[in-house]
């Protein structure tokens, strides 16, 4: 019975030992993790307490988070930290944006300094070959008579100079005739009316040689020939045979091709670029490989009213008549500003339109990744340059590729942007991130600041990144698009609205999923007024109404494939000044040729080029 109660002591002995040191241990762990937190909490209280009252809290990958108390990012799940003084003012102070260097990085933004070229430009001329004004004959009835037999059956034909190509019977030329005879006889004693008899039959169209036949021959002659002036090619045929024609009447148009003329229309905005004897290079539609060159020759003082273009003609000789009237020819003149000399210019890849505004990000004097927002004046066009004309010195530096996506970092920061050119705090939209917000927070956390600074370029990289996918969807949505361009240009109001409503099918496939962060809501932002450019056009049966709307539309398109991409096309931007009223209106379009959707048949050439995007 003893030996039961000692063992039994022992045992409880164990386990009251064993309880003690799980207390120990358990009040270890606990302690020191809240002795932690404590001291977590309070270096958070801390940090708080350490910045004056009125301190903004952003997130350093999403910088249009801001708060007045620290916390953790919506979007991302980083802790705030409070907004560097340089964030807020800098030396940009107000309109600017600041990147990290792993956002400059991962948006790929490069820099170009601004300095003094000599601006030259390659200016695209469409035109036609004409027949030289110079070399068309007119052949028209000296007197009246009867068609009795035509030498010309046909148009086209050739014909050498001095070749008969009709006879005619006239009774007032054989009256004629024998009037000339009658003053051979009195040629000696009166010489005035011998050579007055002459001279009638010369007003007429006969020549000395006809006319000395006549007097060789003694005999009236009762049919006469019609002459073709020039060697050349038939190109009118007005008469039959049979036909009575009265003194004036058109009988042939002949006209000489060895030497063409070759009409060009230059825009309005390209006048300026050119200047005689500025030399000329040229394709035909119709000889493909073949490139022909030649020099301006006469610039039209006059524009047409209804096209805003003007004539430019250059000249050439053609003596194997490869070259027909009517042919299409596509003209490039690489020119110099006239009398410009070195100026200031800005490449077009630097520059984003605000409607008739012209913006620019300029990096600060320090270098710090600071860009600010500058309204700029621009002068002339100079092909992949424009020229300054106020807002920008010698040796500043301008974004030429990011620049989108700095315009976005401003847009979202609150501050002016191409999108947004009051400024303000703009609406997020439904965020999809803020469900993953606390485990990202957690994760944080747990590895500390170092990991912070790592985890950094993934998620920027994760936000600015396009999925191809996401491009392909927005592909399909450009191309079918341009069936409700054509619409637009036959001015087909019933086809414009179906063609709307398929362009509406093709945006809402577009899984807005596809891209995070930043990039999905610029998406949010630019995708209603998609929808609501499409919504007015199809509510609308007036085809001004709908290509006012397809303006908008255009313009939205253009500033969300310029963010996103697309996949493998090439699309030319370009632009009307006459559309919308005189305001001018750009749309998109996969070849170079204009064919202007706002004015269809009436001005199809009315445009140009702005830019290629690829």
């Amino acid at each position: 019975m003893k030996i039961l109660n000692i063992k039994n002591g022992k045992t409880v002995l164990t386990y009251l030992a064993v309880l003690l040191i799980g207390i120990l241990i358990g009040w270890l762990l606990i302690g020191g993790t809240e002795e932690n937190g404590g001291q977590e909490s309070l270096s958070t209280d801390h940090a708080a307490m350490d910045h004056a009252e009125g301190t903004i809290w952003t997130c350093s990958m999403h910088p249009q988070i801001q708060k007045d108390e620290p916390g953790n990012c919506p979007i991302c799940g980083m802790e705030l930290i409070p907004m560097k003084e340089d964030e807020d003012d800098g030396e940009a102070g107000q309109y600017s944006v600041k990147l990290s260097n792993a956002a400059m990085k991962i948006a790929e933004v490069e820099m170009t300094t601004i300095q003094k070229k000599a601006p030259y430009k390659e200016v695209y001329l469409p035109g036609k070959v004409m027949a030289d004004e110079r070399n068309i004959a007119e052949l028209t009835a000296r007197y009246p008579g009867r068609i009795e037999k035509l030498m010309v059956n046909f148009t086209g034909q050739e014909v050498r100079k001095g070749q008969v190509l009709a006879k005619i019977y006239s009774p007032e030329l054989v009256t004629a005739q024998r009037e000339l005879f009658e003053a051979i006889k009195f040629k000696e004693t009166n010489p005035s009316y011998y050579k007055a008899s002459r001279n009638k039959l010369k007003l007429w169209d006969l020549t000395d040689a006809q006319i000395d036949q006549i007097e060789k021959a003694g005999d009236v002659d009762f049919y006469f020939d019609v002459l073709s002036p020039i060697s050349g090619t038939v190109t009118m045929r007005h008469i039959a045979l049979g036909d009575y024609v009265k003194e004036g009447t058109a009988l042939f148009q002949v006209v000489d091709l060895s030497h063409v003329w070759v009409m060009f229309d230059a825009y309005e905005s390209d006048i300026p670029w050119i200047k005689m004897r500025d030399k000329i290079k040229f394709s035909i539609k119709s000889i493909p490989g073949r490139e022909f060159e030649s020099t301006v020759t006469f610039i039209d003082p006059v524009l047409n009213p209804m096209s805003r273009v003007a004539k430019v003609r250059a000249e050439l000789d053609n003596p194997r008549d490869l070259l027909k009237p009517e042919m299409l020819a596509d003209g490039i003149l690489k020119t110099m500003l006239p009398g410009s000399g070195d100026q200031l210019v800005v490449p077009k890849s630097a520059v984003l339109w605000t409607g008739k505004k012209a913006v620019v990000y300029v990096m600060t004097s320090d270098h710090n990744n600071m860009f600010q927002y500058r309204e700029i004046e621009l002068g002339a066009d100079a092909g992949d340059y424009y020229v300054i004309e106020a807002g920008l010195n010698e040796g500043e530096m301008v974004a030429t590729h990011g620049v989108f996506k700095i315009d976005a970092a401003a847009q979202l920061k609150g501050e002016k942007s191409m999108m947004n050119p009051e400024g303000g705090k703009v609406s997020m939209g439904h965020n999809h991130g803020a469900m993953t917000g606390d485990k990202k927070a957690t994760s944080v956390s747990d590895h500390g600041a170092h990991n912070m600074s790592q985890e950094e370029p993934m998620i920027m990289e994760k936000d600015m990144q396009v999925s191809e996918i996401f491009k392909e969807q927005l592909t399909e949505v450009y191309l079918v698009h341009l069936e409700l361009q054509n619409a637009m240009y036959v001015a087909d109001g019933s086809k414009v609205k179906i063609e709307a409503s398929d362009v509406k099918e093709s945006l809402e496939k577009v899984d807005m999923s596809l891209v995070k962060g930043e990039m999905h809501n610029h998406w949010m932002m630019g995708l209603p007024k998609l929808t609501v450019a499409l919504d007015r056009i199809k509510g609308s049966d007036d085809i001004e109404e709908q290509r006012l709307a397809y303006a908008d539309f255009t313009d939205a398109l253009y500033s969300v494939i310029k963010m996103f991409g697309v996949v493998n096309e090439t699309i030319y931007y370009q632009f009307c000044p006459m559309a919308r009223n005189g305001e001018g209106a750009y749309w998109l379009s996969p070849v170079k040729e204009i064919k202007n959707p706002y004015y269809g048949d009436a001005m199809s050439s009315c445009g140009e080029n702005k830019e290629v995007i690829d």
